[in-house]
């Protein structure tokens, strides 16, 4: 994917001190520059007057910015954030910079109050993706933001197959989804990702990664060349995220279940949803744009209110690379008369963030719950692990169920919470936390 492109301009007026503020924008502008994965496009002089902001914002404009950085130099008319906002269609970021000492008693900046007129006026005019900020370096939760957003907007995405049968809470509307988060899915056969294709993965590999003993030896072959097929088939597609119908079907025609497979190609890096959740992948694929690891499709499958733990369990298609190292990372073949073929270990510990990206009632929302996953013994197949989140487990489930929300969430690792509420934000996305 392209890297994202920011829009920077800094306002001010000349009855403060204009001259510090070109001086502390142009350290900004050094100190952005050396963020990577990201093109900014600056403004480089201050923006003073309306006739300035206009000219400023259409020579900014052709740039098509995912984002649009105005920096509060000083106070300012309050035109000029507006005429911005207008010609440049982007989430924005309103900064204010610190106030230096006073100079003889009087206020040099006032920084902070020229955000709080920007943030009015936006607000006051009906617009929403607006965020502030206040200090010397940039927020980089709401790079983040703007990161996830860019990866959704650019995204090839692909629905193998449809969902799972009886899942209606899975369905989406192409065009709604379209709408409201620019993706546009694009749908495939199953029998397409059927087919001999050369890659990686290799059957003595898995030996290497999991204990295969319950697998015979063209179970093993299936599963490296499904893995393989499904890699090949994402590259000569251009997708960077597939949503696939993962039962019954595989089992029935291919002979096993892709869930092996898609471990393989998670802890590779591909992004591969289960069960035909498109909502769920796409989750999966915003989170990919900011974090180093895999996140995984889990089902809230327990809650022990005595413990005050809740089990995120899936049959088997978490990255393997997510692995607690301790207990035994196996394939096994437990569901689909024997034709299962799923990953079986146990999730390491740590803080956790689960979130999904969901519809209902013509309405997208977004979960964000933050937690940490606890060191859990292995009594069960598939890939799992306990956590606690920071409501209480019973809790955790009325909230789920009160709103309807699908019953897969992405489970990750770290504190993800203050950028998802961001992208929520300026996604326009009701938050449910």
């Amino acid at each position: 994917m392209k890297q994202p492109v920011i829009a920077v301009a800094c306002l001010a007026r000349t009855t403060f001190d204009h001259e510090e503020a070109l001086r502390l924008y142009r350290t900004v502008q050094e100190n952005l520059r050396e963020i990577p994965g990201i093109r900014w496009a600056f403004h480089d002089e201050l923006v003073i007057s309306p006739e300035e902001a206009r000219r400023a914002a259409d020579g900014l404009a052709p740039e098509i910015p995912d984002g649009l950085v105005l920096i509060s130099g000083t106070f300012h008319l309050g035109h000029l954030a507006m005429l911005f906002s207008k010609t440049v269609s982007a989430p924005v970021l309103l900064w204010a910079l610190p106030e230096p000492p006073p100079n003889g008693g009087k206020i040099r900046l006032n920084s902070v109050c020229g955000v709080n007129l920007d943030a009015s006026n936006l607000y006051k005019s009906g617009a929403d993706d607006y965020c502030c900020h206040a200090g010397s370096q940039i927020d980089n939760t709401w790079l983040d933001a703007i990161r996830m957003r860019s990866a959704l907007r650019q995204a090839h995405v692909a629905l193998a197959g449809y969902r799972a049968d009886g899942f209606f809470n899975l369905s989406v509307s192409d065009a709604e989804l379209y709408r409201r988060s620019g993706v546009l899915i694009d749908h495939y056969e199953l029998s397409e990702l059927m087919f001999p294709a050369p890659g990686c993965f290799d059957p003595a590999d898995l030996e290497e990664i999991f204990d295969c003993g319950c697998l015979n030896s063209e179970q093993r072959e299936k599963v490296s060349a499904l893995a393989n097929s499904i890699e090949c088939f994402m590259a000569k597609n251009a997708l960077d995220a597939l949503a696939l119908r993962c039962w019954p079907e595989f089992a029935e025609l291919y002979g096993i279940s892709p869930c092996a497979a898609m471990s393989l190609l998670a802890a590779k890096g591909l992004i591969v949803g289960c069960e035909g959740d498109v909502e769920g992948t796409l989750t999966l694929l915003a989170l990919r744009a900011v974090l180093s690891e895999p996140a995984f499709l889990a089902d809230i499958s327990m809650i022990d209110p005595e413990t005050d733990t809740a089990l995120l369990w899936h049959c088997g298609v978490a990255a393997h690379s997510l692995w607690d190292k301790k207990s035994p990372r196996t394939l096994d073949t437990y569901f689909a008369g024997g034709r299962g073929v799923t990953a079986g270990f146990v999730l390491r510990p740590g803080t956790v963030t689960a979130a999904r990206i969901d519809s209902a009632r013509g309405v997208t929302r977004l979960f964000v719950q933050r937690g940490e996953a606890l060191p859990t013994e292995k009594e069960l197949t598939g890939t799992y692990v306990r956590v606690r989140f920071e409501r209480p487990a019973d809790e955790m489930l009325a909230l789920v169920t009160e709103t309807g929300l699908a019953h897969h969430v992405a489970l990750m690792y770290g504190d993800c919470t203050a950028q998802l509420k961001k992208f929520a934000r300026i996604m326009g996305f009701e938050l449910i936390q």
